[in-house]
């Protein structure tokens, strides 16, 4: 496997390597507001806050949306609930009432517990392709620009975030999970171009640091994010091709129930849809920089609403 992690120097940091080296720096672009990446509700229950998913949550914090029986579970009881639970019984139950000189009956059974939900945590992982298939200057400067977009309002969610990078004929992980978004983007700002594109290498080195994370911090959510063409042209065993082991470890990803985004970096005009068909394996959507513009998207929308 030639996914590795750093051993403590940046081999991107060389500032006189050759392109084929996988050395060629690229400026970064203009940063934009990207469109939201929201998800669903999610089902389990978790402890951990943030700003950009909801999750249920145990504490007795969180917005009420809903309640259940409360069984053995009697400190965040809700009222309006439980009295809606007991109201057919009322006639049945005028003895009791009489007894205790209540105006209203109430048993065990009537109680229920509140249900409520809050922003979760979520670990953002940028998985990037540095290969010489991404290297033309605008192309390379564009997704930089774009990661630096997505940075800031990972930032501003208070989201984990950790920074993958692949080139030549391995995965580096630049930056490990960190709460930093400072630290993520001077690792981004020293990224170097150029070499083939170890895909595979990648995607394994990707789904190894979110696997990791989930088994140190199990109530974060993960999200790859995934910045390629989807050319990839290197092949980690030899057994199948390079494409189609990427798609083999990408459905892998998508089995194990991780959140993917691919962003399609590939030009318009070159495009062979290979980034969407990966995107497709990995079970996540796929966008284009100009569809992951917040700007560019509402003026796509304006106009569409114009014409009619």
């Amino acid at each position: 496997m030639n996914a590795e992690q750093p051993t403590g120097g940046d081999p991107f940091q060389s500032q006189d390597a050759n392109w084929w080296e996988g050395g060629q720096k690229a400026q970064t672009g203009q940063e934009f507001a990207p469109r939201k990446l929201n998800t669903q509700l999610d089902k389990l229950t978790r402890k951990q806050s943030g700003r950009r998913s909801y999750t249920r949550t145990d504490r007795k914090r969180g917005r009420y949306v809903q309640a259940r029986p409360a069984g053995d579970r009697t400190d965040d009881i809700a009222f309006d609930a439980t009295l809606r639970a007991a109201a057919p019984y009322q006639k049945a139950r005028a003895a009791d009432k009489l007894k205790s000189g209540m105006a209203y009956a109430l048993r065990r059974a009537d109680l229920q517990r509140k249900v409520r939900v809050r922003r979760a945590a979520n670990l953002i992982l940028f998985a990037v392709d540095a290969s010489w298939s991404m290297a033309l200057a605008e192309r390379m400067q564009a997704t930089k620009g774009a990661i630096m977009s997505l940075l800031t309002d990972a930032y501003q969610r208070r989201d984990r975030v950790g920074l993958v990078v692949f080139n030549k004929d391995r995965a580096h992980l630049v930056l490990p999970p960190t709460n930093s978004v400072n630290l993520a983007k001077q690792a981004l700002t020293n990224i170097q171009v150029g070499g083939k594109t170890p895909l595979s290498a990648g995607l394994v080195l990707a789904y190894d640091v979110v696997r990791r994370e989930k088994t140190a911090h199990p109530d974060i959510m993960p999200l790859i994010i995934l910045l390629t063409d989807g050319a990839g042209n290197v092949s980690m065993t030899g057994e199948l091709s390079p494409l189609d082991e990427a798609h083999r470890i990408a459905r892998t990803i998508r089995e194990d129930d991780i959140r993917t985004v691919t962003i399609n970096m590939e030009h318009a005009a070159f495009d062979q849809g290979l980034a969407a068909r990966l995107a497709e394996s990995l079970g996540g959507p796929c966008y284009t920089l100009a569809q992951l513009r917040a700007d560019t998207l509402l003026e796509t929308v304006r106009a569409e609403i114009d014409s009619r």
